[in-house]
């Protein structure tokens, strides 16, 4: 193996630059040559390829997004399309790629992989919703955008005495709600993986008025439902005042924190091992605060299950 590739594809996540960083310096520091794909799986298609040095990554591990950029890409799923790819791959003279992204991408690297191109891929993406790894690369960036949020938040609350429902990013996966909520001191969860109980939840913002609490907290992950129905049925049946905010684009953006870009590096130099070690075909994760890797078959067959102690938790503090 003399020559690898590194790409970023789908939503973008704080500590890709991180790992983008790791993979080329390790592979520089191993003797190999390194190139970037800009723009994901299109990017590839077109040929948007361009060698990278030492310096290309320099002053970014801080960076949000990605420096490779990132694009979702239908074409790529056809046959065409993944075989122009593939012909792309050899073309540059690629010996091998680390693919940076969730679950689409992995099914992209997992084809790559299949067709015999060595492929190794590193989770991105702040939704945590790969069950193989405890933790994907940006989760904790976006948990901390959100805690911070939701301080902000309590405040007007407060001193308004409202209900306050915030929307969270996570599509399917509700761990950036549950992880929040906890973290937040927040009244209620709401998360894709319970049955929503409206009423039990009134009952809470009820019992909480009449102890003299003077706000409440409820996160929203936004594979539950509409925010602002929620927000008329609450009002509808507590009598409060209800406000909603949407937190949006805001969770993917922003500074990597400390942990997401030490993932970031460590998943990176990981990736690039096992590409030296002929170890290909495989996801990278971190378990107990340790380095794995699992084939894609098995990264995208593992069923993603909430936390019941940290939902319990939640639920237990939020008395």
């Amino acid at each position: 193996m003399k020559k690898i590739g590194v790409l970023t594809s789908g939503g973008d996540s704080p500590g890709m630059n991180a790992a983008i960083r790791s993979v080329v310096r390790t592979a520089i520091y191993h003797g190999l040559d390194v190139a970037g794909i800009y723009q994901g799986y299109q990017g590839l298609i077109q040929g948007d390829i361009e060698d990278l040095k030492i310096t290309s990554v320099g002053d970014i591990i801080h960076r949000g997004g990605t420096m490779l950029r990132t694009a979702r890409c239908e074409p790529f799923k056809s046959e065409e399309g993944f075989n122009k790819g593939l012909d792309m791959l050899r073309m540059f003279k690629l010996d091998g790629l680390v693919v940076i992204g969730g679950d689409g991408s992995f099914n992209g690297a997992k084809r790559l992989a299949d067709a015999g191109f060595p492929t190794v891929g590193i989770p991105g993406t702040i939704d945590n919703d790969l069950a193989y790894t405890d933790f994907t690369l940006g989760f904790d960036t976006a948990l901390t955008t959100v805690v911070s949020a939701i301080g902000n938040i309590r405040d007007t609350s407060s001193s308004h005495g409202t209900v306050n429902i915030i929307e969270v990013m996570g599509r399917d996966c509700g761990d950036i709600a549950l992880y929040a909520g906890l973290a937040g001191g927040a009244e209620a969860v709401i998360i894709p993986e319970i049955p929503n109980d409206v009423d039990a939840l009134c009952r809470t913002i009820i019992h909480g008025k009449k102890r003299g609490k003077l706000h409440s907290i409820i996160l929203l992950a936004e594979g539950v439902g509409k925010p602002y129905e929620l927000a008329e049925e609450i009002k509808r049946k507590t009598d409060s005042d209800v406000k909603v905010s949407v937190i949006g684009y805001l969770q993917r953006g922003g500074t990597p924190s400390p942990s997401d870009r030490i993932l970031g590096s460590r998943m990176g130099a990981y990736a690039v091992d096992l590409l030296l070690q002929g170890r290909f075909g495989r996801a990278v994760g971190i378990k107990g605060n340790q380095m794995i890797d699992i084939s894609f078959d098995e990264a995208l067959d593992m069923k993603k299950d909430y936390n019941r102690n940290i939902y319990e938790l939640a639920r237990i503090l939020a008395i």
